[in-house]
């Protein structure tokens, strides 16, 4: 393995690809409703349902480092910034909180988010219909990390695409971005329109935006689309749910002696 290695490539411009000067981005960003990591996760229902009582929903965080950085484009760049979620009206505060942090307009697609399929072609078809530019994915969500999503809108839309994205700059429709890969990063430039599933690295945490008391006024007033879902059958299904098993009684040792021997005789990891 390579360590600190750093690629650079150009992707192949499409024969469609228009290139346009001094663009005004319009960017969607795709919003998870998911619990957050702090929450008690239970299951009901013979293991077969995720029970929400109790559970405190959040923006998926890779999904915020990628609205962060949607939202540097709209103050350095003016762009236009959309976000969108896949759900029923309980992820409403969560699209209201991505209002309040800065994005200028909401949609809610009124079906339950079943499975990867069925979301990324929901998404992708308010997507085509915007002519959006720049969609923005996290790379996973961290409820099912299915890590699926972003590259199937990217394919339906016939959009550019680029994954595990830790850097993103955009100059008139060219893109040059940084994506992990083993063992360093790799560096692309490509056009728009663009798919990417980001992660921390688009911007810092430190960087990550709390929504203040102007903005959540503001948010109250902004436009929250309410859009019927395409008819989709799901291509999966989850059966069961199963949570890890419990952690075993934990045994102090007074000496690395004795540290030694439970490890090899009875753990046997060494």
């Amino acid at each position: 393995m390579v360590e600190n290695m750093e690629i650079s490539m150009f992707s192949k411009l499409k024969k469609s690809t228009t290139i346009k000067t001094n663009i005004i981005m319009k960017i969607l960003v795709c919003i998870s409703h998911v619990p957050d990591t702090t929450s008690k996760i239970n299951f009901t229902e013979n293991d077969t349902k995720f029970d929400t009582n109790g559970v405190n929903f959040v923006i998926n965080p890779n999904d915020e480092f990628g609205l962060t950085r949607a939202m540097w484009f709209k103050e350095k760049q003016g762009a236009s910034v959309h976000v969108i979620n896949v759900g029923g009206p309980e992820t409403e505060p969560t699209l209201r909180k991505a209002l309040a942090i800065g994005a200028d307009e909401a949609i809610r697609i009124d079906t339950p988010a079943t499975d990867g399929y069925s979301v990324a072609v929901q998404l992708a078809s308010v997507a085509k219909q915007g002519g959006y530019d720049l969609i923005i994915g996290g790379r996973e969500s961290i409820d099912y990390n299915g890590g699926m999503v972003p590259g199937m809108v990217a394919k339906i839309i016939d959009a550019n695409f680029i994954n595990t994205c830790i850097s993103l700059e955009v100059e008139d429709a060219m893109v040059t971005a940084v994506r992990e890969i083993d063992g360093g990063k790799e560096t692309l430039q490509t056009t728009l329109p663009l798919v990417i599933g980001g992660q921390k690295g688009l911007v810092e945490e430190s960087d990550l935006r709390i929504p203040n008391m102007r903005g959540i006024m503001q948010a109250r007033s902004k436009p929250l689309h309410i859009k019927p879902a395409m008819e989709q059958s799901p291509r999966s299904e989850a059966t069961t749910y199963e949570k890890p098993a419990p952690r075993g009684a934990v045994k102090l040792v007074d000496t690395v002696d004795e540290l030694i021997d439970l490890l090899h005789n009875e753990a046997k990891v060494i």
